[in-house]
């Protein structure tokens, strides 16, 4: 077996890979080069820099496994793996305490003023009034994303005498209580925090999560730390506010663009800026680069590895039965949370034929389709069953031969104190499809973009809000309306082409009869 790394490894990393298979490195390849020679490797690992695109992947004739010697693998085709079959790992948990202590390391700096300091004085000025700094103790710090370095980060602040507060929708009171932190809305820790730091991957809904509305409620003189994702506070938006005097200071280390040398804060003495240094410590390299190598050389013998990002092994029997169950469960699980948010308790059963089959990795689809949405790409099959674990989650799996409507199906109950939602799907030819919403039985297919809504069953509700999209010139693809008796509640799904924006589906909500709405994307 022959293994190709393309971008710099710790040391460590390549002993553990010599003692199994044969490794050439070869650093800085171009595009093309790359494609000329990964025809000859059974496995490729990169970090950031190498572009594994699908062209690369199609080259790779003998790929099994790519690994990528990190936590991001926005540079790998991961679609084009999966559809070849290969397994795409990477190294999650090796940066945690880099980021979390990166973040401490920034939030000190900024309130002692140390980078300016510095600075000052090494340009031989020797001024103590003009860097007063203030203490952390006592201090409020709202922490928003309690994953790994969330709760890192929320530790070591704990440790200094902070008061933490912290936001996260999939983090029950019971974990919050294990930590020793508040738990509340983003709203509410804008305008109380002293300090506010981020913690979440950057997607549609934490994109400019913290922007000019927020700006507008925040206590004056609060500081901001971003080691998370540019753009998870708007820059420009964060520029403003410390020329208006709102903010007193900001610390970050990653950008919208990188290099950030056209970035407005730039110029602001208040701002400390760092390039992308979360993960640059000697540790954090070597346990990534032990923690890919590993995985790739499990991968070529045959055994199991820790975090596949896409679908992980299965025999070929037991796949041919269970695969098309997987889409379904994904999108099953993306579709509860959209729906509940914040739960506790998660049960899935299994019905019918599927019953008779190994249905643990279709478990793990719904896991990863519920924690999916709110915690980014970082979670997998592998390491689903732990972040719910570390959530105190309660996930329960029964199975039941008896058949429920349809020859095979799948149902999650999602419970929190007041409130369930139930889902449940089936596999029609190789189709998902949705087949029951809460006491609702429809016929959906689960795909792009999802309008749900509550309505009165009544005349002259329908037609509006269908009038409301074609106004806006969204195309409507399916429409589905499931009751239990005439004139009472009932529930529409309209599937569309394209993403609704709030004031669209505002207006919808405000249509006679329409009890709520929500926009899913699956």
């Amino acid at each position: 077996m022959k293994v190709l790394v393309s971008d710099p490894i710790a040391e460590q990393g390549i002993e553990i890979l010599k003692k199994d298979v044969v490794v050439d490195i070869a650093t800085g390849l171009e595009p093309s080069e790359l494609i000329k020679r990964i025809g000859n490797y059974e496995a490729l690992i990169v970090r950031s820099e190498t572009q594994v695109t699908k062209e690369v992947i199609n080259a790779g004739k003998k790929l099994k496994i790519i690994g990528r010697a990190g936590v991001g693998v926005d540079n790998i085709d991961v679609n084009a793996a999966t559809e070849r079959g290969i397994i795409v790992v990477n190294a999650p948990e090796g940066n945690t305490i880099s980021a979390a202590e990166h973040t401490i390391a920034m939030m000190m700096s900024m309130s002692r003023n140390i980078p300016q300091a510095n600075a000052s004085l090494k340009g031989k000025k020797w001024d103590r009034k003009k860097f007063m700094g203030v203490e952390v103790r006592g201090k409020m710090l709202g922490v928003v994303g309690l994953g790994r370095i969330g709760s890192e980060v929320a530790k070591r602040a704990l440790g200094m005498e902070m008061v933490i507060l912290a936001y996260d929708p999939f983090i029950s009171a019971e974990r919050a209580k294990d930590l020793g932190v508040e738990l509340t809305t983003v709203e509410d820790i804008v305008r109380r925090a002293d300090y506010i730091t981020v913690h979440t991957p950057l997607t549609k809904e934490t994109k400019d999560l913290i922007s000019t509305k927020e700006f507008a409620i925040m206590k004056k003189g609060v500081r901001l730390i971003n080691c998370a994702r540019g753009g998870i506070i708007n820059e420009e938006a964060l520029a403003k506010a410390i020329k208006d005097g709102i903010v007193g200071g900001a610390a970050i280390d990653v950008f919208t663009k990188e290099p950030p040398f056209d970035n407005p804060l730039i110029e602001l003495d208040c701002v400390i800026m760092t390039p992308h240094l979360g993960a640059s410590t000697e540790e954090a390299q070597i346990n990534v680069a032990v923690t890919v190598a590993e995985q790739v050389v499990n991968a070529l013998k045959g055994l199991p590895v820790k975090n596949a990002i896409n679908m992980p092994y299965v025999k070929a029997e037991v796949m041919q039965i269970i695969e098309p169950y997987f889409p379904l469960a994904e999108k099953m699980g993306k579709l509860g949370t959209q729906l509940i948010g914040n739960y506790e308790t998660i049960e899935i059963s299994y019905c019918g034929e599927i019953a008779d089959h190994n249905v643990a990795p279709v478990t793990l689809a719904v896991l990863k389709g519920l924690l999916e949405p709110m915690l980014g790409a970082g979670v997998n099959y592998v390491n689903a069953p732990t972040i719910a674990k570390e959530r105190k989650l309660k996930v329960t799996e029964s199975k039941s031969k008896t058949v429920v409507g349809y020859p095979s199906q799948i149902s999650i109950k999602l419970k929190r104190k007041g409130e369930e939602r139930i889902i449940s799907g089936t596999v029609i030819g190789k189709e998902p499809r949705i087949v029951q919403l809460d006491e609702y039985l429809i016929d959906v297919i689960p795909s792009g973009f999802m309008i749900v809504t509550r309505i009165e069953d009544r005349p002259n509700i329908i037609g509006p809000c269908c009038m409301i999209l074609g106004k806006n010139k969204i195309n409507i693809a399916g429409m589905q309306v499931g009751r239990i008796k005439a004139g009472g509640e009932a529930i529409m799904v309209l599937n569309v082409d394209c993403e609704v924006d709030s004031g669209i589906l505002d207006e919808i909500k405000k249509v006679n009869g329409i009890i709520d709405a929500k926009l899913v994307i699956l």
